[in-house]
C-alpha cells in the first residue's frame, strides 16, 4: 500500500537511480522507494532539481509544500496521465450550465450539513448539550433545496458553519478562545489548528483526484480561480466534519494539543514541530481507519472514501448515476 511521506528536516531531495533519496544537513542519506510513495509533504527548506521532478512526474507522485508557519504554499501536480476529453467537456458543461452547477453545489452543502449535524448529535448523546445548535442547523438545512443561486447557497452554508463553530466551546474540554472562524490569516490558536488540518485534507483530496480523470481546477460550489485546485475545496466540505473536525476534537479533548503546542511569541499562530508531527500521525492513522461500506459491502478506509466520492461525481457528470454525497451513518 502506498504511503504519504513527510519531511521536516532541511536538506536535498534528489533522484537516485530509479528511486528518490533525501539527504539532510548532516549529509545523512535515506532512500525512499518510490513504489511506496503516494505523495510527499515538504515541511521544511528543500533543494531539488529537474531530474527529481521528472521521476516524480513519471511515477505520478504529488508534492505538497508548507512554510515555517505550517501554511500551505502550493503543490507539484504531475502531468496528468488519466486523460478523458469526454469527461473534461462534461465537467466544463456542468459548470457553465447554471442549473446543473447549482444542483451539484447543493449536494456538497447537503453532505457537509448532514455530517456536521451528525457530529453534534454524537456529542449530544454523550452529555454535551448542543441540542439548540442542532435545531438551528436543521432549520438552515431546509433552505438548501430552495437556494436560487450559488451566492444564496454559500450564505446558507456559512450560517450552518457559523452556528456549528459556536458549539465548539461546548464540545471541547479545554478552555478555548474561539467564537468565529478566521482563515486569512488565522487569528488565534484554534483557527491555526483548523487551518492546518483543513489544508492537510485539501492536499489529500488533491492527491486522490490525481488518480482519477477529474480536472481539479473546475468546481461547482467554490468559484474556480487562479492558482488553486477549487474542486478540492468542494469535496473537502464533505470530509472536513468526518476527518478534520473529529480529529481536532480528539486532539484537544485528550490534551494531545494544548496551548503549549503553539509558539507563544508568535501569538500562538505557529504550531511546534512536535505538535505538527502529532497531528499528522493521528491524521494518517484515521485515514487508514476502515468502515463497512453500505453499497460496496466491504471495508474501505477513510482515504479511499475520498476516491469513491470522486468516482461518484464522475458518474454524475457522465450522466450515469445522480451524485449523492457521502453522509456519516454511524
Amino acid at each position: 500500500m502506498k504511503e504519504s511521506f513527510y519531511i521536516y528536516n532541511n536538506g536535498t531531495l534528489r533522484r537516485k537511480d530509479n528511486t528518490i533519496q533525501f539527504i539532510n544537513e548532516n549529509n545523512e542519506k535515506r532512500n525512499i522507494p518510490i513504489e511506496r510513495v503516494n505523495d510527499i509533504y515538504v515541511m521544511s527548506e528543500m533543494t531539488f532539481n529537474t531530474s527529481l521532478i521528472n521521476i516524480l512526474s513519471s511515477k505520478g507522485v504529488t508534492v505538497h509544500f508548507f512554510n515555517y508557519y505550517d501554511f500551505y504554499k502550493g503543490s507539484f501536480y504531475p502531468r496528468e496521465t488519466l486523460l478523458s476529453g469526454k469527461l473534461l467537456v462534461s465537467q466544463v458543461a456542468h459548470y457553465m450550465d447554471e442549473y446543473k452547477r447549482l444542483e451539484i453545489a447543493k449536494k456538497f452543502v447537503e453532505g457537509a450539513a448532514a455530517n456536521i449535524y451528525r457530529n453534534l448529535r454524537y456529542y449530544n448523546g454523550r452529555g454535551k448539550d448542543v441540542q439548540s445548535f442542532m435545531d438551528d442547523i436543521d432549520c438552515y438545512k431546509k433552505g438548501i433545496p430552495k437556494a436560487k443561486n450559488i451566492q444564496m447557497l454559500m450564505g446558507i452554508e456559512g450560517n450552518i458553519r457559523q452556528r456549528y463553530y459556536e458549539a465548539w466551546p461546548v464540545l471541547i474540554n479545554q478552555e478555548i478562545d474561539f467564537d468565529k472562524r478566521v482563515m486569512h490569516p488565522p487569528d488565534n490558536a484554534i483557527n491555526s489548528l483548523i487551518s492546518f488540518v483543513n489544508t492537510l485534507i485539501y492536499t489529500k483530496i488533491l492527491s486522490e483526484i490525481y488518480q482519477t480523470q477529474l480536472n481539479p481546477t473546475i468546481s461547482y460550489l467554490h468559484q474556480p480561480g487562479v492558482r488553486r485546485f477549487s474542486l478540492c475545496l468542494d469535496i473537502s466540505e464533505i470530509f472536513k466534519p468526518l476527518i478534520g473536525d473529529r480529529l481536532i476534537f480528539s486532539l484537544l479533548n485528550r490534551n494531545q494539543i494544548t496551548e503549549r503546542s503553539f509558539t507563544k511569541g508568535l501569538n500562538y499562530l505557529h504550531l511546534t514541530k512536535e505538535a505538527s508531527k502529532t497531528i499528522i500521525a493521528e491524521l494518517e492513522s484515521r485515514l487508514k481507519t476502515t468502515i463497512k461500506h453500505k453499497d460496496l459491502g466491504r471495508n474501505v478506509s477513510y482515504q479511499h472514501l475520498i476516491r469513491l466520492e470522486a468516482y461518484k461525481l464522475i458518474k454524475h457528470l457522465l450522466e450515469e448515476k445522480p451524485y449523492e454525497p457521502f453522509e456519516i451513518w454511524w
